[in-house]
This record gives C-alpha cells, sequence and structure tokens, in this order.
C-alpha cells in the first residue's frame, strides 16, 4: 500500500499540490501573455485577466473546497487524539476549525472578487484568508504541543512550529508595505517611488501564501491512522446542515416587519 492510500493522506497532499500549481500555472500564464511583470507580481494580480482570470477562480474554489475538507478531517484527528491527550483543549480545536474554514472562505473572495473590480471586498477576502489562515496554524502548533507525545513527532512539531513562524513574520511587511503602494497598475517600473515597498510585498506575500499551504503537509502522517472517511463526511454534512439553519433563521428574522 502507497502512502497516500493510508487513511485520508490524500488530502493533504492533493491540497498542497493543486493550490501550488493553481499559484504557478496562474504565474506562468499572465507571463507569457505580458499581463504582469516577471518580477514578484501580487498573487491576485495574476488571476485578473482573462484567460488567468477564470483558471485562477475554477482552481482557488477547488483549493479551497479541499483545504475545508482537510481542516475537517484534523478536527476530527483531533477530536481522536482527546481520547488519548485529554490536555488538549475542546474549545481550542473548534476554534481552530472555524478559523479555518473562514480562511477557505476568504480564498473564495479573493478569487471571485478581482482586485481591478472590487477592491474593497478583495481586501477585504486577502485579509479573512491570512489572517484567519495564520492563526490557524498557530493553534495547531499548541494543539500539537498539548497532544505530545501523541499524534504527531516532536520533528513535526518543530516544522509547523517554523512554518507558522515564517508565515507570521512576513505577514507583517506584507501588510505594513502594502499601504505605501499607491499605484494599483499590473505594470511597475524601476523608477516608481513606491517600487520597492511593492516588491517587498509581494515577496512576502508569496511566502505567507506557499508557508500556509505547506502547512499542511505536515498532516500527512497524522493521517494515516485509520479514519473512517464515511464517518467524516456524515459528522460534516450535519455541521453543514447545523449551519445552513442558523443561515436561514437568520434569514428569515432579518425579512420580519419592523414595528
Amino acid at each position: 500500500m502507497y502512502w497516500f492510500e493510508q487513511g485520508l493522506c490524500v488530502l493533504p497532499a492533493f491540497l498542497v499540490v493543486w493550490s501550488s500549481a493553481t499559484f504557478i500555472i496562474c504565474y506562468i500564464i499572465a507571463i507569457y501573455r505580458h499581463d504582469v511583470d516577471v518580477i514578484f507580481p501580487y498573487i491576485s494580480d495574476t488571476g485578473v485577466s482573462p484567460p488567468e482570470s477564470c483558471i485562477f477562480g475554477l482552481m482557488t474554489f477547488i483549493s479551497a473546497c479541499a483545504g475545508v475538507g482537510t481542516i475537517y478531517a484534523r478536527y476530527k484527528h483531533v477530536e481522536l487524539l482527546r481520547e488519548d491527550a485529554t490536555n488538549v483543549s475542546a474549545c481550542l480545536n473548534k476554534a481552530a476549525l472555524w478559523l479555518g474554514v473562514i480562511s477557505c472562505f476568504g480564498m473564495c473572495i479573493v478569487a471571485t472578487f478581482q482586485e481591478t473590480v472590487v477592491q474593497v471586498v478583495h481586501d477585504i477576502g486577502a485579509i479573512l484568508f491570512f489572517v484567519c489562515g495564520i492563526v490557524y496554524i498557530i493553534l495547531q502548533c499548541f494543539i500539537s504541543f498539548q497532544a505530545h507525545p501523541y499524534g504527531c513527532s516532536k520533528y513535526v512539531f518543530c516544522v509547523r512550529v517554523a512554518i507558522a513562524s515564517l508565515a507570521a513574520v512576513a505577514f507583517v511587511p506584507t501588510v505594513i508595505c502594502a499601504f505605501y503602494v499607491k499605484q494599483t497598475e499590473l505594470h511597475r517600473q524601476k523608477h516608481d517611488k513606491d517600487y520597492p515597498f511593492h516588491v517587498a510585498s509581494a515577496v512576502c506575500e508569496w511566502i505567507v501564501a506557499f508557508t500556509f499551504v505547506f502547512f499542511f503537509f505536515t498532516y500527512i502522517h497524522d493521517f494515516k491512522v485509520s479514519i473512517s472517511l464515511s464517518h467524516i463526511v456524515y459528522s460534516f454534512l450535519i455541521y453543514i446542515y447545523s449551519f445552513a439553519k442558523i443561515l436561514l433563521f437568520l434569514f428569515s428574522y432579518s425579512s420580519l416587519p419592523y414595528g
């Protein structure tokens, strides 16, 4: 039996490969069509103009779905760990679950609302994706620490901490330098006053995105354990059904006449 046939290892493996391919393919197409500069455009810039915008939207949506599935599988895996590692916080596990789901939702917003069309919504999606994603992987580091010696090895834990630290550190210049970028053109010139800030922000954005994605590679060993796929799918549908009922209730309440 190959490693990807064990447990649910295929979930994080597919997520990392597909998400990486999304960024790289759109970048290559955008470069080939001269839609962006070769030197470090923003990730979103590579998905602005068609046809790469169509590819970026479709592949990012699939990545978000795979991300939600992987995050939920990790949530159920931690629940199993809590049978032995009783000091693992159930609230922390649920908080990580919802932060991860919100991050994937932000990813869908980024892909759907291009920055050149609806920049405010696009920026909100980017903030949800990056902030919630970084907090998610930090919480997973705490969960791994609490679960020791169950779950991942000490080496995998150190790798997770290193990835989370790199993502958190790189996120700071991503945001700070972006505030100093005034021009919104896809093609930049080196003599532009804000060009150094653009390059610094874009480079750090790529670092944050790839560190967040590659964090899921550390789940492969954990997912080798025997996890019932049917049980995960059933419980996931229960969560979706409950969430849909809440949304329906809120919609019905908001539509009631006032007074």
